[in-house]
């Protein structure tokens, strides 16, 4: 394990944020994101507002719809670059 590096937190961001924020980024509303992926639009909002869980299916079905990794939305704030130590 001494390849191992530790992810460092960079930012304060909930889950519910990071899919508010990464929507925002693309220009789509909860309602048209809704369309997109087939998950009702009162469950987005409830995601956004850390209500209920997110969850590994509807992470990647939100993934492929804000076209990003599913890492992305379910660990938001950690630094996950890849890098191996020498």
């Amino acid at each position: 394990m001494k390849d191992y590096i530790e992810a460092k937190k960079r930012a304060e961001v909930s889950v519910g944020e990071s899919v508010r924020i990464i929507r925002e980024l693309q220009n789509l509303s909860q309602s048209e994101l809704s369309q997109l992926t087939g998950i009702p639009q009162s469950t987005l909002s409830a995601i956004e507002h850390d209500k209920i869980n997110l969850g590994v299916e509807r992470a990647k079905v939100l993934a492929r719809a804000l076209k990003c990794h599913p890492a992305v939305l379910v660990f938001p704030g950690w630094d996950v670059s890849l890098e191996i130590a020498a």
